[in-house]
Order: C-alpha cells, then sequence, then structure tokens
C-alpha cells in the first residue's frame, strides 16, 4: 500500500501491514499515537520523532520503533517512508520506548516489496512468508545511539525546546540558570535527574544529533560546524565521531562529498 492512512485499514486482520509514504520537506506529523506497533523506515531524508520521553534523528535508510499507544510528532525532511504497522502480540520483544535502529540491506529489501502486500494477502501464500521472515528480521535489530532524552520538568523542557530550534554548543549553563530563576548547580542537578546526564554532556549530544539534517541536506561540515559554535571543523568531527563512531562526511549525500 502506499500513501493510505492506516486508520482506513487498521482492522485488517493481518499481524503486519506495510505502507509507504513521501512527505514533503518540512512536513511535521502531529502528536498522535498508533494501536499497533510502528516500525518506521526512511529510505530518503531525515526524521525527528519526538515524545513526552525525548527526542530520536533518525537518517536516512534507518528506522525507529516506535511502541504501541504512544504519543508521538515526526518533522520529515524529505521524507520516503516504509511503515510497518504490527500487531503487539507478534512483537513481544518491543521497546517500551522509542529506539533508532540500523536496517541492513536485507531488510530494507523486504520493506521495499511489503509495501506492494495487499492488506488481505493470503495467510498462506508468498506474501505470508515475506511477512514471517520481515518478523524475524525485526527481532535481530541493532539500536543507535541517536535518542535524546528530553526532561519533563516544565520550565527546563520549554528551554530544552528552544535550544533544539537553534542550538549552540557552547550555549552558557550560567544563561539556564537565570532563565530559570535557580543556581547553576541546580540546573546541572535537574538535567541529571531528568534526562540522566550532565548539561554540559546533553548539549553536546543535542548539537551532534541536530546537525545530521543539515549534513543530509549536503551541507559542508565547515558550515555545519561554524553555525553550531565549534571553533573549527575538526572540534565538531571529533565530537560527532565520538558519540556516533563515524565522521560527519559520512552522513552527507554520496554526491556530495
Amino acid at each position: 500500500m502506499r500513501n493510505v492512512p492506516i486508520a482506513e485499514v487498521d482492522h485488517v486482520d493481518r499481524p503486519v501491514l506495510a505502507i509507504g509514504t513521501d512527505y514533503p520537506p518540512g512536513f511535521v506529523l502531529a502528536r498522535h499515537r498508533h494501536r499497533r506497533a510502528q516500525f518506521l523506515y526512511g529510505s530518503t531524508g531525515v526524521m525527528r520523532v519526538v515524545t513526552d520521553d525525548g527526542a530520536w534523528t533518525v537518517p536516512p535508510q534507518r528506522a525507529v520503533l516506535v511502541p504501541a499507544g504512544t504519543d508521538h510528532e515526526v518533522t520529515m525532511e524529505g521524507v520516503s517512508t516504509r511503515s510497518l504497522y504490527v500487531e503487539p502480540a507478534s512483537v513481544p520483544w518491543f521497546p517500551v520506548r522509542c529506539q533508532v535502529v540500523e536496517v541492513s540491506p536485507l531488510l530494507r529489501e523486504l520493506l521495499s516489496a511489503a509495501v506492494d502486500i495487499e492488506p488481505r494477502h493470503d495467510r498462506h501464500g508468498r506474501d505470508a512468508a515475506l511477512v514471517e521472515l520481515l518478523l524475524y528480521e525485526l527481532r535481530g535489530l541493532v539500536p543507535l545511539p541517536l535518542d535524546l532524552p528530553l526532561p519533563r520538568h516544565e520550565g527546563l523542557r520549554v528551554l530544552c525546546e528552544e535550544f533544539l530550534e537553534q542550538p549552540r554548543v557552547h550555549d552558557p549553563l550560567a544563561r539556564w540558570a537565570g532563565r530559570l530563576h535557580v543556581s547553576e548547580r541546580t540546573v546541572n542537578r535537574l538535567f541529571r535527574a531528568e534526562t540522566g546526564m550532565g548539561f554540559a554532556r546533553w548539549r553536546q549530544r543535542a548539537c551532534v544529533l541536530r546537525s545530521l539534517p543539515a549534513l543530509a541536506r549536503g551541507e559542508a561540515v565547515a558550515r555545519v560546524a561554524a553555525d553550531l559554535g565549534y571553533g573549527s571543523p575538526a572540534a565538531f568531527s571529533a565530537a560527532f565521531a565520538r558519540l556516533l563512531g563515524s565522521s560527519p562526511r559520512d552522513h552527507r549525500p554520496t554526491h556530495a562529498r
């Protein structure tokens, strides 16, 4: 199925429904939830998924697992998706919160074939066998460190969301403390309690993850580094490699490298 809302077929009695959807740049799927668990794969572009717990950046040819019943918002940057909507009973191992995962070449080919399956496919034919193989492949997914915890503390959450719109790696802790009318030590303590990491680590992680859409658009590494406030492209590349284990250049389109 292609460009079909899941609500139109959710009632179909099959464990997996596959839907391919094309989105224009900057399209935002407003906050919503699904009855089924969702495997959301982007064959092109970058997605950003936000829930009450955090934000997940999904580069091209990766996917995010969205548990059933999870309220989430998705921003699409030139994305063509291949989604699997799975009955929760078929994936008892599914995580309790969103998770970005690597997608193998085999799984990509299976996803490409799956979106051409009729919703009410034969339970014992080729399409059913393809679905069984999909479910088998999903169990071996490798998680990626592309999550950014977000606090539930109202004031701190607002500041974090503002920061993500214009991230700067040297944004001073004192500014945050002033906005919240508390001490810098209190802000750090809040960050650790609400996100599991200190302010400086959260700030750098946020900057690296927010660089991915710009890199995917083909922007130069030096330009991205400067926009984030890094002193040099080398400093940005080092921070990027520490978090993701790869170079920023690896995340630019092939034609732009």
